[in-house]
């Protein structure tokens, strides 16, 4: 009977130390350097504009007093008009350069920063929207202190930076539209299909739960951005690839319905995920102009 209740205790013990590990799994995954980073860009299309643009890197307390590291890259031409680039998972600010020349095009100085737990910033879990979106909400403050020829604020989020974006609107910032590409609705639902296109059991995701749970104090399952979308009125455009297996575009067109505000979604066709700027890149230049232009004439609030 001993021998039985010592197996036992073992069995739970190494449990709780699996659901701990897939906490910190889930949570913490290896982060790209700026170098790292760069060198992605790079491969992929021409970064040199980047380098003869006027920037300012600063500082801007987030959520609790926790550190942002922020760039700021001017538009030549003097608009009113800025925009917040928010980054995907593991990714920094520097993934956020294939679309600042974009938004050059189309007036807006650009503001890029480095998200809880990435980047520059100090090691931290990844809340997937939660802690991230407050300190969005922090970093939209102190734009519209910093810079007083504000006119136009848009939010541009890609993947988590697209979750934390549209998170961060149940708090009802002071901006004017949102650009979301391939954001996800709630993570739950992408953990359950990854671990199912490995043929990995979907229930792993409740022990990653339980482990975030203990470890971290908070839930994955509350971790679902299209909950703060009810009473939002800020006009969002959603982009997403139609061919993106991790988050599928479902995720989009879920968030679309939900918005109590204008919206629109936007499928680029064989795009995987977060490459739809390199699939179709006029189609979703075209997408976000169109966008803005509603924005700027009032077409649309």
């Amino acid at each position: 009977m001993k021998v039985l209740i010592l197996a036992i205790m073992v069995v739970i013990l190494l449990l709780i130390g699996f659901c701990l590990w897939m906490a910190g799994f889930v949570t913490k995954g290896k982060r790209q350097t700026e170098e790292e980073a760069y060198a992605w860009q790079k491969e992929r299309y021409d970064v040199s504009f980047y380098d003869n643009l006027e920037k300012e890197d600063y500082v801007v307390y987030g959520d609790n007093r926790y550190e942002l590291h922020v760039e700021f890259i001017k538009n030549p031409e003097s608009s009113g008009k800025y925009v917040i680039l928010s980054h995907g998972y593991t990714d920094n600010h520097i993934g956020s350069l294939k679309y600042v020349q974009m938004y050059m095009d189309e007036g807006y100085s650009c503001i890029i920063y480095d998200l809880r737990g990435h980047g520059d910033n100090k090691p931290y879990q990844t809340t997937y929207g939660l802690l991230e979106a407050r300190d969005l909400v922090c970093l939209i403050k102190d734009t519209r202190v910093r810079y007083d020829d504000l006119k136009i604020l848009g939010l541009h989020g890609e993947s988590l930076g697209s979750a934390t974006t549209l998170t961060s609107l149940q708090y009802k910032p002071e901006v004017d539209f949102v650009v979301a590409d391939c954001g996800f609705a709630d993570i739950e639902n992408v953990l359950r299909n990854g671990y199912a296109s490995v043929h990995a059991p979907e229930w792993l995701f409740d022990l990653a739960d339980f482990g975030v749970q203990m470890r971290f104090k908070m839930s994955l399952r509350g971790m679902r951005p299209i909950d703060a979308l009810g009473e939002n009125k800020v006009p969002i455009l959603f982009i997403h690839g139609d061919a993106d297996e991790l988050i599928t575009p479902d995720n989009s067109t879920r968030m679309a319905k939900r918005t109590a505000g204008y919206s629109e979604v936007h499928l680029i066709k064989g795009a995987p995920h977060a490459q739809s700027i390199f699939t179709a890149p006029q189609e979703y230049k075209q997408y976000v102009h169109e966008f803005v232009r509603k924005i700027e004439t009032n077409e649309i609030k």
